[in-house]
This record gives C-alpha cells, sequence and structure tokens, in this order.
C-alpha cells in the first residue's frame, strides 16, 4: 500500500473514525485504524464494539489524492492522529514495507510505526439494510440537543441513558428522562416508515455522531436493526448497539391539562434563574422557588451558609390563579437552552406536580421538569 494525500482530506476523515477508538478496550487491534486502499478509495475504519464509524475518501484527481498501490493494514489510531495534525506539510506520504512497517513521511519529516495485519481486525458488517428511513441532518442535530441532557447518568438504569426513538407512520417521537424531568421532540418524516419502531439509542453515541455529521441540509439515513442501528451520510457510516429493555411509557408523566399557564420572555427568564442560582449548591440540588402574584413572578433562593436572594420579573397568565412552586435551577435551565424561541410557556397543574415548558412558536418540543418539596 502506498499513496500521497493531501494532509487536510486525511486529517478530517481521521478526526471522525478516531471518534470510536477506545482507549479502555482490552482488545488491543481496537485500539488501531483500519486502512483499506483498493479501487481509487481509501476506507477508515475505527470500531471499540459500542460504535463503529468508517468513512471514505474516493481519489478523484492526482492533485489531492495518488494512489501507487493497493492494500490494507491496522495503524494505532492515537500516533497517527497525532502525526498528521501535526505536520506542517500540504501533502503526506503513506507507504507500507516490509507487510507491517508503516513509513509516514514528507520533505522533512519521517515516522516509521508498526502495524497489524488486517485479518485481525474483527469483522464489523456495516450493513445497511433494505428498509431506510431518511432524516434531515439539521433535524437529527437538533433532536440530540434537545434531549440528551435529559438522559441519566446512572448505568443502573441503562435504559434510561439512552434517547427513545419511537417510529410510528410518518411520526417520529423521540423521548429521554432521567426520573426527575423529561424531554419530548416529534418530528415529522418525509416519508412513512415501513415498519413501526421502538428502539433506544445511547446519549452519548448520537452525541458523538453529531459532532462529525455533514451539513445541516444533507439528508442522512437511518438502517434499524434488533441490535443495533445504523446512520448513512455521504460517505460517512456510523454504527451504534441499541440499549436492551423496554422503555418507560413517558405519556404517563406528561399532564393532561393545567390550571395555570405562566408566558414570559425565554432569555429574561432564563437570566434571572441563572442569578438567583449563584447562592445555590450542588449539595442543595440548586432549588429555587418560583412564586406568581398578579403579572409579577418572583424567583428566589437561600442557604444557611451564604444568604439569601430575591428577583421579580414582568409575566403574563392565562387566568388570576397564583403558584408557588421549587424547582432544580439546573433542570429548568437546561430544559430552557433547548428552545431557540423569543418566549416559553410555564403550564402549572399544582405545587407538587411537574412543570410543563413548551412554546407556540415550536409546538414539537415539550420539556417537564419536577418539582422539589421544601418543607
Amino acid at each position: 500500500m502506498k499513496f500521497t494525500i493531501k494532509k487536510d482530506l486525511l486529517l478530517d476523515a481521521l478526526s471522525k473514525v478516531s471518534k470510536a477508538i477506545s482507549t479502555k478496550n482490552l482488545i488491543p487491534v481496537l485500539a488501531g485504524i483500519k486502512f483499506e486502499l483498493k479501487k481509487k478509495k481509501l476506507t477508515l475504519t475505527a470500531s471499540d464494539n459500542d460504535i463503529t464509524i468508517q468513512t471514505t475518501i474516493e481519489s478523484v484527481n492526482d492533485d489531492e489524492f495518488k494512489i501507487d498501490s493497493e492494500g490494507s493494514i491496522i495503524i494505532q489510531g492515537k500516533y497517527i492522529l497525532d502525526i498528521v495534525r501535526k505536520l506542517p506539510d500540504q501533502y503526506i506520504n503513506v507507504e507500507v514495507i516490509d507487510e507491517l512497517k508503516i513509513l509516514i513521511y514528507t520533505e522533512n519529516s519521517e515516522f516509521n510505526l508498526n502495524g497489524i495485519s488486517e485479518s485481525e481486525y474483527p469483522n464489523v458488517g456495516l450493513e445497511e439494510s433494505k428498509k431506510k428511513i431518511n432524516i434531515n441532518a439539521g433535524v437529527l442535530k437538533s433532536i440530540v440537543n434537545q434531549t440528551a441532557f435529559a438522559t441519566s447518568n446512572e448505568e443502573s438504569k441503562p435504559v434510561l441513558t439512552g434517547i427513545n426513538f419511537n417510529i410510528v407512520g410518518d411520526i417520529l417521537e423521540c423521548n429521554s428522562t432521567d426520573s426527575y424531568r423529561l424531554a419530548r421532540k416529534i418530528v415529522k418524516l418525509e416519508k412513512v416508515s415501513e415498519d413501526n419502531y421502538n428502539i433506544v439509542i445511547p446519549s452519548h453515541n448520537l452525541i458523538e455522531f453529531t459532532k462529525i455529521l455533514g451539513d445541516d441540509s444533507e439528508e442522512v439515513e437511518v438502517h434499524i436493526f434488533n441490535n443495533k442501528v445504523l446512520f448513512k451520510n455521504g460517505n460517512l457510516k456510523f454504527e451504534s448497539r441499541l440499549i436492551n429493555g423496554t422503555y418507560p411509557n413517558t405519556a404517563n408523566l406528561l399532564p393532561d391539562d393545567s390550571y395555570l399557564v405562566v408566558s414570559t420572555n425565554l432569555n429574561d427568564f432564563y437570566s434571572v434563574i441563572d442569578r438567583v442560582s449563584i447562592l445555590t449548591s450542588d449539595k442543595e440540588k440548586n432549588i429555587v422557588t418560583l412564586e406568581t402574584e398578579g403579572n409579577t413572578l418572583t424567583l428566589k433562593s437561600s442557604s444557611a451558609e451564604i444568604g439569601r436572594v430575591e428577583e421579580k420579573m414582568s409575566i403574563s397568565k392565562n387566568n388570576n390563579e397564583d403558584i408557588k412552586i421549587s424547582f432544580s435551577a439546573k433542570y429548568m435551565m437546561e430544559a430552557l437552552k433547548s428552545f431557540s424561541t423569543e418566549t416559553v410557556d410555564l403550564h402549572f397543574v399544582g405545587e407538587v406536580k411537574p412543570i410543563l415548558i413548551k412554546s407556540t412558536e415550536d409546538e414539537t418540543l415539550t420539556q417537564l421538569v419536577l418539582p422539589i418539596r421544601t418543607y
């Protein structure tokens, strides 16, 4: 195997697949990136058994990517990425010598690395299903940005560490919850799905995928299997395992109606919570108390060791009812950050009932935060 390639082309591909390399992996070969050069195409593959990422670079013209000979080898991922990133040259030469020795060189630099035979690399498959679902890349990024933060970090509840994708017809409903809050995003698909699906994808894997996903206007193919899901975006393939288990029926958490709806400017409300929570602490769950009186909303917090704070702001309400309720400032602020609207509506059912956050400007998104009893 021997080729000359533009540094930026190789670095972009390596940066993508390297996200699937884990230093904690017990299988040494999985610390490497598989290079496979054939039919005027360089395919890079990396996997940690949890996710697998593959991308290809095609040799369209010799000015950017010139192939001298084909072949395959596994190169230590950490080192090849660092070498390519730090070399100052515009073009990089890669050559396999003596079967398992890799020579990476430019006009003034030369690196010799030990390689691993490609025959030792596990079969990662990356097959595509006959029934695929198409989703816009920008929409998929929004789903992850607006739901992933509400997933659980507790491995004792593995199903809650993922985002639930529920597809029926042309409706995709995505839910995430850690039992203290809930995020829901509903998307209308371009085409009706032939089958219904109810799967849970690890949120960490989805976050990693959105980091390397292409332009927002591009399409992403979704191929769903019994124990894995494959995303395909142009020459990029990203495969993730699915989480086993039944996802809870989150519809039961959402109140059917509310006796009070408070409308407020999103940025103003967020900023007030941010200031009021200065005197809270993680130990005290960042508790903030909200109280309405007429068209005035008061937010306050106190700490026995630090002191207390109170701030008022103007609001509008759908009736003359009032509410006093406490919640986690951290959870509320993360829920508010998921909206890109000018205003939000807070739906209250009672002092010990969940707070529903919506916006008439974006009816596809719903956030829910559980209250905290302070007595």
